[in-house]
């Protein structure tokens, strides 16, 4: 049971920030932080040193003697005791001794109440600007807006006097009705004439309106408002028309001028263009990482995807009823490091014939080029799979030569090229049971960023296309899978270049069957 806080901005990120370490020290719990896109990945800059929350102890609650702790050697249901009972209450106490829900504009007679919380906040006050509903006129409409920084619990003191007096109430939220479904609740006791219409994932008619699919724009939140406003007799021609050519503008965005899909795709050089391949005949699996995209592609036969530190695990229940006798399964290093070598171990305990091609890309790139947690080196990795019962492992390189002589790989375990992947693919699905294939070659973003900070090889070699002798018969892209390797429109047809400023040099389009190729050493 973890007390949620849903942030709307980078700095709303620091205030709440402090009241959550503030509260998880008073009341003894961790708090959860509510991330998505929109707050996330955005960045300010934000003074540490002016303007910080003074923390304040709720005077309404009086801790009890045996604390809140969830302590061992109590019993379970004493410690259950206290999570459900005084430490929530502690918690809700806190939310309202520091404000932390707050009533972000109110009217005089107030009658449509809109309760919100992070991101959606934000759709809720750029809707009610694009209406043309500034604070006068939300006050003669009677609006209020009460902004929730604590989305779970719900305080109830503060719920039920926003509610008070409003004829309705619409809740704005990203996907579930999370919120909804608490204030729900909270108000179903209160009196008929006193209590209001809840409306925000479905109309009043059930008709879905801020749906649990897709996100909120504001001009979505604009029509459920509007909605609100007819029926408590707020509405004027304006903000009828203000909203028409919002929805006509953008319906016409919903409709680009092009269809093309543009399929997410692996890096120039990316690793996963080679480790991702399969012998013809065998499918595989995918799991969470830069490497799961490979569910997007046809020609890698790549089935499905899991939650992570799952993948293979519904192998595990598939293989008995599945005509294919083994499965490859994808697995990140840094998902082998959190969670990985887990389900691994079930798919030993539970027989299956499986290979886990354990990709090894020496960085979390998907999140920005991080060390995976533990940093478990390639021989590491080897010795744990062989003591879980691997049947056999493989190591699979770009360059089998650049192990330290310090590297101490298990008895037995062989280390291969790349260029020997297929064959060493074949061989692992033939043997019952668990196989381990470690395919060890350094992420392409990650080897870019590297060799600016001057921290990994750069090869004084460029490859070009000589467009003279290049056929356009694509051989280079199927054998590299790089988007490096571009169309190239001419007299005679259409034929290939490499694009310099992106290519990696990872030099798999050279494996193509072509004669077109030119190799430059050392010039810039």
């Amino acid at each position: 049971m973890i007390p949620i806080l849903n942030p709307s901005s980078v700095e709303e990120y620091l205030e709440l920030g402090l009241y959550g370490i503030a509260l998880s020290r008073y009341v003894g719990c961790w708090v959860g932080f509510k991330a998505i896109a929109e707050t996330v990945e955005a960045s300010a800059s934000v003074l540490v040193d002016v303007d910080q929350p003074e923390i304040v102890i709720p005077t309404d609650f009086t801790l009890p003697e045996e604390g809140l702790g969830i302590r061992w050697p109590d019993p379970p249901l004493e410690r259950e005791k206290r999570l459900h009972g005084p430490k929530m209450q502690v918690v809700v106490a806190f939310v309202r001794a520091n404000n932390i829900n707050r009533m972000m504009l109110d009217s005089k007679v107030p009658e449509l109440g809109i309760i919100t919380a992070g991101k959606a906040y934000l759709d809720v006050r750029q809707a009610l600007e694009d209406l043309g509903i500034d604070d006068a006129k939300a006050d003669k409409l009677g609006i209020r807006v009460y902004k929730l920084g604590l989305t779970w619990p719900l305080e109830e003191v503060g719920a039920r006097t926003f509610a008070e007096g409003l004829k309705e109430v619409l809740v704005v939220e990203e996907k579930q009705g999370f919120i909804e479904e608490q204030l729900a609740r909270i108000l179903f006791n209160v009196g008929d004439d006193r209590r209001p219409l809840i409306v925000g994932k479905r109309s009043l008619e059930g008709e879905v309106m801020l749906g649990t699919t897709g996100e909120l724009s504001p001009t979505l939140v604009a029509k459920a408002i509007v909605q609100s406003l007819s029926r408590i007799g707020g509405l004027d021609d304006s903000i009828r028309q203000r909203l028409g050519r919002l929805v006509s503008f953008e319906q016409g965005l919903d409709k680009p001028a092009s269809q093309t899909q543009r399929t997410p795709f692996f890096c120039s050089g990316c690793p996963h263009s080679t480790s991702t391949r399969l012998p013809e005949g065998s499918h595989a699996f995918g799991g969470i990482g830069c490497h799961g995209m490979a569910t997007y592609m046809p020609h890698l036969n790549t089935e499905t995807i899991t939650q992570m530190g799952g993948e293979g695990a519904n192998w595990i229940g598939q293989a008995r009823f599945r005509s294919s006798p083994h499965v490859f399964q994808n697995l990140g290093d840094g998902t082998y490091a959190h969670s990985g070598s887990l389900v691994i171990r079930a798919s030993a305990a539970a027989g299956v014939n499986v290979t886990y091609k354990i990709l090894y890309n020496d960085a979390v790139a998907m999140t920005g080029g991080q060390v995976a947690e533990g940093g478990l080196t390639v021989w590491q990795i080897a010795h744990q799979m062989v003591n879980e019962g691997a049947r056999k492992v493989v190591v699979v390189a770009d360059d089998p030569g650049k192990y330290p002589a310090s590297a101490e790989f298990p008895a037995g375990v062989q280390i291969r090229h790349r260029d020997e992947l297929d064959a060493v693919q074949r061989e692992l699905r033939e043997i019952r049971g668990l196989t381990i294939l470690i395919y060890d070659q350094t992420c392409a973003a990650e080897k870019r960023r590297r060799r600016k900070r001057g921290e990994y090889p750069d090869p004084a070699q460029r490859v070009f296309i000589n467009s003279a002798v290049c056929e356009g018969c694509g051989d280079c892209s199927a054998a590299s899978s790089c988007i490096s390797v571009k169309p190239k429109e001419t007299a005679y047809g259409r034929k290939r270049v490499i694009d310099q400023s992106n290519c990696n040099k990872d030099f798999s389009c050279v494996k193509g069957f072509c004669p077109s190729f030119v190799t430059v050493q050392g010039g810039r």
